[in-house]
């Protein structure tokens, strides 16, 4: 369950090295560390989640704090229970005074992360010219500094790849003595601002799964010891074609995958909030339209977003579920993309600031007024990405990424979840297969811990329904284009007619004869639509954000990531 860490320790404070191991649970994190023992900011973190409802909750088969199950976790030497995981909140994409268009500390965003409940953070600083010659490698002292000062936040460094012939990309990697110069190197050889391949062409395609295979290379070699990429807004321009998704996801077929999955929902969301509260654009600044570089066979409305969720994910039977129906794992994401921040007071620093120069903005200062012609929110303000770890490490999150452990929210609608296929005395979670006999009884189980307190915006989100998708595994695509997916379409819809505590639902498949998955997706159920497929497909699904008039907070969802079950 989101949240739910079962990592006991005997001290209040433990510093977590970048080469460690499944370390110690979080001090703010374990209700055996009395507040007083607690510096200010572990202290505001716990408060935090207290008021949320996710301090001390727990779901049966996840791993809970407190109590027995922390002392049982102390005793098998810190790591979580075999049947469940430790579920870290995190987000994969922030911006700091190191892009030519951010403006905070690498201590700001992280202590703003670790304040709104986030466990492990990415610095993602736009790839560019200056960044590849100065930033990648002036921004590392900060990062291992916040490291120290945050020690119960997981502080990655990567960077934002221009990913030759196509949109960006999060490109990241295990921290070591390495990361600096795997970094440089990857950027300086395959971001396509620097190497003027922009353009979509067959040559720049194959630099981008070239950049892929090198970043694999490198953790073979064991310069680091993990590496990921994860497709950034890839709707937003249309210039992610579908067979240059599967081209990176299939780049190292055979070895450690690298390129993992995109973003199924983006940041920049309060960018539809309308004037004169707010920028009066589009969530996520999805407001464009095709260009030359642009795949033809997207429609109009693949530029906008729904329900603030990229129209890759959003639509039951669209791209994603057609890469999921090939049997082949491709995961989704949700975080901030935080630059500048809506409603902050903070205005980049002085006239002095030259970027080009010293590859970072100055410092920034205190504005006077509230600046809210900002699109964006701290990590964790409003979106999260759950992911289910063995243990609390930076390898246990790549693992749990990689695997496909994952769920995302805005705005707290939930706190945890907990899905499970089962058949025949065994069972699989999120990202996972559930591999049994044909013909054996099939069923989905699902705990839902409800939203337990306010979230950012000061109200208690409300569940109002749970939509379970389904879809047959047909096996790889003759055409690499393909982004629809005929069997795919929701099968059973829960009302929630609880406001607290846990919902348990259950939906029995029945006999399975053939491979399948579902997936999993819930709304506040304040907006919807008939999805494109049409009601026989998707009867109730998230409506088109309006342009100019989007507020995120008025429309809320959360999803999953999906289950296998492969008979044979």
């Amino acid at each position: 369950m989101g949240h739910s860490h079962s990592h006991g320790h005997d001290h209040p404070h433990h510093h977590h090295t970048a080469e460690a191991g499944a370390g110690a649970v979080p001090p703010a994190l374990d209700t055996s560390v009395p507040d007083s023992e607690l510096s200010p900011d572990e202290l505001s973190r716990r408060s935090m989640l207290r008021s949320a409802g996710l301090l001390g909750a727990g779901i049966a088969g996840a791993s809970v704090l407190g109590g027995a199950t922390a002392a049982a976790a102390a005793a098998d030497g810190g790591r979580p229970r075999r049947d469940g995981f430790l579920w870290l909140a995190g987000d994969h994409h922030i911006h700091t005074q190191y892009s030519s268009d951010g403006k905070y500390r690498v201590v700001d965003q992280v202590r703003q992360g670790a304040r709104h409940g986030m466990d492990w953070l990415v610095i993602t600083d736009h790839g560019s010219e200056t960044h590849a010659k100065i930033g990648v490698e002036k921004v590392n002292p900060d990062i291992r500094e916040a490291r120290e000062q945050y020690e119960d936040t997981l502080v990655f460094q990567g960077l934002e790849w221009n990913i030759p012939a196509a949109e960006h990309g999060t490109v990241f990697v295990h921290p070591g003595r390495n990361e600096v110069a795997v970094l440089k190197e990857f950027e300086t050889s395959f971001d396509g601002s620097l190497r003027s391949a922009g353009d979509n062409t067959p040559a720049n395609e194959a630099l981008a799964v070239s950049g892929l295979r090198f970043l694999a290379e490198q953790v073979q070699r064991r310069k680091v010891k993990d590496a990921l990429m994860l497709a950034n807004h890839p709707a937003r321009r249309g210039v992610d074609s579908p067979h240059e998704i599967r081209g990176w996801r299939d780049a190292t077929a055979g070895g450690r995958q690298i390129a993992v999955g995109m973003e199924g929902a983006p940041g920049h969301q309060a960018a539809g909030i309308a004037a004169p509260r707010g920028m009066g654009r589009a969530r996520g600044f999805y407001d464009n339209n095709p260009s030359a570089n642009s795949f033809a066979g997207y429609p109009l409305e693949s530029y906008r977003t729904w329900g603030g969720f990229d129209w890759m994910t959003a639509t039951v039977g669209g791209l994603w579920d057609s890469l999921l129906a090939e049997g082949k794992p491709w995961w989704i994401t949700a975080n901030s993309d935080s630059h500048q921040v809506y409603g902050d007071t903070a205005k980049r620093g002085g006239p002095d600031s030259d970027f080009a120069a010293n590859g970072r903005h100055t410092d920034s200062v205190y504005s006077g007024g509230l600046d809210l012609a900002q699109g964006d929110y701290w990590p964790g303000q409003y979106s999260r990405t759950h992911v289910g770890a063995d243990g609390f490490s930076y390898a246990a999150v790549m693992d749990g990424i990689r695997a496909g452990r994952v769920w995302v929210d805005h705005g707290g609608l939930i706190s945890g979840l907990d899905a499970r296929l089962k058949g025949a005395g065994r069972w699989a979670t999120l990202g996972g297969a559930l591999h049994v006999r044909r013909g054996t009884d099939v069923e989905l189980s699902i705990e839902i811990a409800l939203a337990d307190g306010p979230n950012w915006a000061q109200f208690v989100p409300a569940l109002a329904r749970v939509d379970v998708i389904q879809g047959e595994v047909t096996g790889p695509v003759a055409d690499h284009d393909t982004f629809t997916a005929p069997t795919a379409k929701v099968v059973r819809s829960f009302e929630v007619n609880r406001s607290t505590g846990t919902v348990r639902l259950g939906y029995r498949l029945g006999r399975v004869d053939g491979p399948l998955y579902v997936r999993l997706r819930g709304t506040d159920g304040k907006r919807g639509a008939v999805g494109l497929g049409g009601a026989s497909v998707d009867p109730a699904g998230p409506a088109l954000d309006v342009v100019g008039d989007a507020d995120p907070w008025n429309d809320l969802w959360f999803y999953s990531n999906p289950i296998w079950v492969l008979p044979a």
